[in-house]
């Protein structure tokens, strides 16, 4: 049995994924990603193997991705998050067309066809307004744990408006609403709702499709999920996992690298 390895290593947090030739995941991690990229890479790896009971030498091809890939120096390889996040998707939910990817520094918008390959994409790379980023400043004004804050969001009576499109203003603006009475349920929709609408700009830029899928750490927000349905009219493909998809995908990007190195001797075999 062969095995093959993807590593996620992304601005937050990074995932690590362990699948077998049956494509199954048997092992996964998720950690911190902190200020050194290399150790988060090779700590997520071992974590993984250890969840999955697999030997390293059992691992035969280690594929990195995320925005700190090249960090995966125990990797055979490396390929976009972009790619990976549309082939882990169509792995998942094998209706998927669209995904939506949201992460700590960015959101991509991408579009993919039935083998998960990418039609076309989007990103919004110059500003983290529309990100995880905005919902930690968020977080941090009103003192909140970041895992509270989509429950607390889904208590809201009103949303308050949030209108800076700027991460580094949005702890003013959430301090200023808090300061005129606002609630802070009603705030934190309201910046759900904000993110919402960029991400939703972003998705109809490159066709929104059924089906949608939802991956990235923001996944695990069920006020994010609500925001970003109603937002896009389109009900969100989620599930616990959704967090490893760009791990997966660079997993089943690195199984295939086994298989199609196995193909000239499995051919000169059946001609013999």
């Amino acid at each position: 049995m062969a095995y093959a390895a993807g590593v996620d290593v992304g601005s937050t947090q990074t995932k690590a994924v362990i699948i077998n030739e049956a494509r199954d995941i048997v092992g996964r991690s998720l950690i911190d990603t902190g200020a050194n990229v290399l150790h988060a890479a090779e700590n997520a790896y071992e974590e993984a193997l250890k969840d999955s009971g697999v030997r390293e030498v059992e691992v035969e091809y280690i594929i990195g991705t995320g925005y700190g890939r090249y960090r995966v120096t125990f990797g055979n390889a490396q390929i976009t998050e972009i790619s990976c996040h549309g082939r882990g998707a169509v792995h998942m939910f094998p209706g998927t067309r669209t995904v939506v990817d949201m992460g700590g520094q960015d959101t991509k918008a991408i579009r993919v066809n039935a083998a998960g390959e990418i039609e076309d994409f989007c990103m919004n790379d110059k500003c983290a307004a529309g990100t995880g980023r905005f919902l930690g400043a968020a977080a941090e004004a009103l003192d909140i744990p970041l895992d509270d804050l989509g429950s607390t969001a889904l208590q809201f009576t009103k949303a308050v408006r949030i209108s800076t499109t700027c991460t580094v203003f949005a702890e003013s603006e959430v301090l200023s609403w808090l300061g005129k009475g606002k609630k802070i349920e009603d705030i934190l929709w309201g910046v759900h709702q904000s993110i919402a609408s960029r991400s939703a700009g972003l998705l109809r830029r490159v066709g929104v499709v059924d089906e949608v899928t939802f991956t990235g750490g923001v996944t695990r927000n069920i006020a994010m999920i609500k925001a970003l349905e109603e937002k896009l009219e389109h009900k969100l493909n989620v599930s616990d996992e959704s967090h490893y998809i760009g791990a997966l995908g660079a997993a089943l990007f690195a199984l295939d690298r086994i298989v199609s190195s196995r193909c000239p001797r499995d051919a000169v075999e059946e001609k013999a």
